[in-house]
């Protein structure tokens, strides 16, 4: 069993996530930043932490990760607003592995996006340019730190039924249904050969296992 805490917990994939290791027997925490949102969550299984990671300190942080196995982010401002996108997806981000580090927390999976790199070639003015910068600074971070980390970057999500397989082969970003993202990050958990990797995945047609092996 391991003690598994997933930031971002009301997200869709979040919500996806949670009952697959609870079900393999996980002790899972999600943090979520509504008291609203508390419900949903039991419902996986997992227990509802409420913390608002957008303003937390690195110290803060470290204190809520004490004693976990891994740390799963599947945050995200959810876009609109830059400065907010940046406070969440860039800057949230890097004190919650800074915090990982300092709580003794190894194991880091974050749930990026097939393009995210530095040169993803949005312009300034397209409105996904900030989410696009943030990514690729998060994942610049993470991958510059001692943590034992896996970037996972799936394409274009959909609400389609799990497949179970997926293709990391494809350098152009198709689609992938958000359960098999679930299913993914799970898998990964489990997976020492995906530490300090990075996956770019689609929907496809080798199982995943298989697929991040």
């Amino acid at each position: 069993m391991a003690r598994i805490l997933i930031i971002g917990g009301h997200g869709k994939v979040a919500l996806l996530l949670a009952p697959l290791l609870v079900g393999r027997g996980d002790d899972v925490t999600s943090i979520i930043r509504n008291p609203a949102h508390a419900a949903d969550v039991s419902a996986t299984g997992a227990a509802a932490a409420v913390a608002d990671i957008e303003n937390l300190a690195v110290g803060e942080l470290a204190t809520l990760f004490a004693g976990h196995d891994a740390i799963v982010w599947s945050a995200g401002a959810g876009g609109g607003n830059p400065s907010r996108t940046y406070a969440v997806d860039r800057d949230a981000a890097i004190r919650s592995m800074d915090a990982a580090s300092s709580a003794g927390v190894d194991r880091y999976v974050m749930v990026s996006y097939f393009g995210a790199r530095k040169d993803h070639g949005v312009a300034p003015d397209n409105p996904f340019h900030a989410y696009a910068d943030a990514k690729a600074a998060a994942d610049d971070h993470l991958r510059a730190s001692a943590l034992s980390w896996t970037v996972l970057g799936p394409s274009s999500l959909t609400l389609d039924d799990p497949t179970g397989r997926i293709d990391v082969t494809s350098r152009e970003s198709r689609s992938v249904s958000r359960a098999d993202v679930a299913a993914v990050v799970a898998a990964t958990l489990v997976e020492d050969a995906t530490i300090g990797r990075t996956i770019r995945f689609n929907s496809g047609s080798v199982p995943i296992a298989e697929a991040i092996r």
